[in-house]
């Protein structure tokens, strides 16, 4: 049996596909090294995973793409984590998760790819690998066009006194009053800032045709495209695809954001999952 999995920092969906090509679906928590040690994801991978996976030791090819595998150490964290779960495995491969989307929305052919979720990232996919990148900074100095900085767009705006009152309202009778300290206090002492960000998004796309939240909106989509895309080389002479769910929901800014910097935009999927899966299945 081969195990897929696909992981944001959110949430990870895995595929077990067996001898005769049935595939069993299962949702983990989301999963990022540059937060987690071995030891808490293989605790989280034994409570909340391993349960679901009837035969463990028949877990031979695990093939895992993940938010935070940036180099070999990263890579080597989850890796470890893993085989600490399926230990008969033979054969377990890690890569970043913009290889899924890139995989995702190109298969063999080439373009830019982008991952728009709770954090953001992209490359240039010459078809079997990453052949450039413009490297993305993470929560803290980055993440332009995620849900991460959207959410974070929108707390700003809030302590800010920036968030028309109408919306104000809306937003504490949602959440109640929020303070400086507890924004801070996750922002900088509790796990996983990136999450508690990421939340506050499903705010904005329920306000999306409100003018102040659209503004928000194509500013961070925006800001993803100049700090990143157009930087790619001849970016205008490429496709550009999209995975995620914050590409997903927010497909018709993105689309719009990009026909202000003359992107071309292609394929936009909510979840590479299901593509991986096929791609998989295709090599036998």
């Amino acid at each position: 049996m081969i195990l897929i999995a696909e992981s944001g920092s959110t949430k990870t969906d895995w595929r077990l596909i067996d001898k005769n090509k049935s595939v069993q679906k299962v949702q983990t928590p989301g999963f990022n090294p540059y937060f987690q040690t071995r030891e808490e994801i293989t605790g989280v991978l034994l409570e909340t995973l391993k349960p679901f996976i009837s035969e463990v030791e028949g877990v031979k090819e695990i093939y895992y793409y993940g938010t935070g595998i940036t180099d070999e150490i990263k890579g080597k964290i989850m890796a470890d984590a893993l085989t600490d779960v399926f230990t008969g495995c033979k054969k377990v491969e890690t890569y970043s998760d913009v290889v899924a989307a890139a995989r995702a929305v190109f298969g063999e052919g080439q373009g830019i790819a982008c991952i728009l979720g709770t954090g953001s990232n992209s490359c240039f996919f010459d078809g079997e690998k990453i052949a450039f990148q413009v490297p993305p900074l993470g929560f803290w100095l980055g993440d332009e066009g995620s849900g991460g900085h959207l959410g974070k767009s929108l707390i700003l705006a809030y302590l800010h006194k920036e968030l028309p009152e109408s919306l104000r309202t809306i937003f504490e009778e949602k959440y109640g009053v929020i303070d400086r300290i507890t924004i801070i206090d996750h922002a900088y002492r509790q796990p996983f800032p990136n999450r508690y960000f990421a939340s506050f998004s499903t705010f904005v796309s329920e306000h999306r045709t409100d003018a102040f939240m659209h503004s928000l909106i194509m500013n961070s989509f925006l800001l993803f495209l100049d700090k990143y895309i157009v930087k790619y080389p001849d970016y205008q002479k490429h496709e550009v695809g999209f995975a995620g769910s914050i590409a997903h929901y927010y497909a018709d800014f993105i689309r719009e954001a990009a026909a202000q910097r003359q992107v071309s935009v292609g394929k936009i999927v909510k979840s590479p999952i299901e593509e991986l899966v096929e791609f998989y299945l295709g090599k036998g």
